[in-house]
C-alpha cells in the first residue's frame, strides 16, 4: 500500500433515504459553491465528533429540510465505502419513513422526490452510485 493511501483520512458522513408516503425517495442537489456541486444525494452530512451517526442525521434533516425525525425511525440499510482523493468517505445509508414537516430545500438546494427505480436517471457523486441497488431491491 502505498504512503499516500495510508495516509488518507476517514471522512463519516451520514445519508438518509428519506421515503414519503408514496414509497418516493428524496433526493438534493448540492448547490454551486460546494464540492460536486450540480449532483443529486440523499440528504445527510458529515458526523460531528460526539455525534452518532443517527444524531446527525435528525440534526442535517432539520438544518436542511426542516423536517423532524427520532432515532427509532431511522433504519440502517447500507454503507459505501469510496476513496476520493484526499479522503476516504465511509458512509452508512439509512431509511426514514417516519417523518415530521414537508421537506423543502432550506439552503436554497433544489429537491426532488423519485421512484426507486428512477434513481439512476439522476447524476450523483460516486459514493452514492452503490446505494441505489439495495433501495430498488427495497423499494421496486
Amino acid at each position: 500500500m502505498s504512503e499516500a493511501r495510508a495516509s488518507r483520512p476517514i471522512l463519516l458522513v451520514a445519508a438518509c433515504a428519506l421515503i414519503d408516503a408514496d414509497g418516493r425517495i428524496l433526493l438534493a442537489q448540492r448547490p454551486e459553491g460546494k464540492s460536486l456541486a450540480g449532483l443529486w444525494e440523499f440528504p445527510g452530512g458529515k458526523v460531528e465528533p460526539g455525534e452518532s451517526p443517527e444524531q446527525s442525521l435528525i440534526r442535517e434533516l432539520r438544518e436542511e429540510l426542516g423536517v423532524e425525525t427520532r432515532e427509532s425511525c431511522l433504519a440502517p440499510l447500507t454503507f459505501a465505502s469510496h476513496r476520493y482523493e484526499t479522503f476516504h468517505l465511509l458512509m452508512p445509508l439509512y431509511v426514514c419513513r417516519r417523518f415530521e414537516g414537508m421537506a423543502r430545500g432550506l439552503e436554497g438546494q433544489a429537491i426532488r422526490w423519485v421512484r426507486a427505480r428512477d434513481l439512476r436517471a439522476f447524476a450523483m457523486p460516486p459514493a452514492d452510485e452503490p446505494l441505489i441497488a439495495p433501495l430498488v431491491e427495497l423499494l421496486g
